[in-house]
């Protein structure tokens, strides 16, 4: 890789490394209404996002197609499972929610 190649690289690298932290930033700022049910879905999109700038990373990386395919594979797998930890997780909160609001309703009622 020639001089000039390299220096393209290291400023695209920059660029998104800039673009995956205020991606990041962005979504931490957001308000999340004050429930455990907001912070769970800002706190799993952050580690969406950070999930994803390690897998352009690893994939900026890579040698050959074959390394390529394997990273894009193994990312899958993990995202699937942490797709069904983030399931359950958001599930309980949202019925811990929901509870509350029932039980809030019936004080008032």
């Amino acid at each position: 890789m020639d001089a000039f190649s390299k220096q393209a690289m290291a400023q695209a690298h920059e660029a998104l490394e800039i673009y995956f932290d205020f991606l990041k930033k962005s979504v931490s700022s957001f308000p999340s209404g004050g429930t455990e049910l907001g912070e769970k879905l800002k706190d799993q999109s952050v580690q969406n996002i950070i999930a994803v700038r390690e897998l352009v990373k690893k994939l900026s990386q890579a040698k050959d197609f074959e390394e390529a395919f394997r990273i894009q594979t193994e990312f899958m797998q993990s995202q699937l499972q942490a797709l069904g930890e983030q399931i359950k997780s958001l599930g309980e909160a949202y019925q811990r929610s929901r509870r509350w609001g029932q039980d809030a309703i019936q004080k008032f009622a």
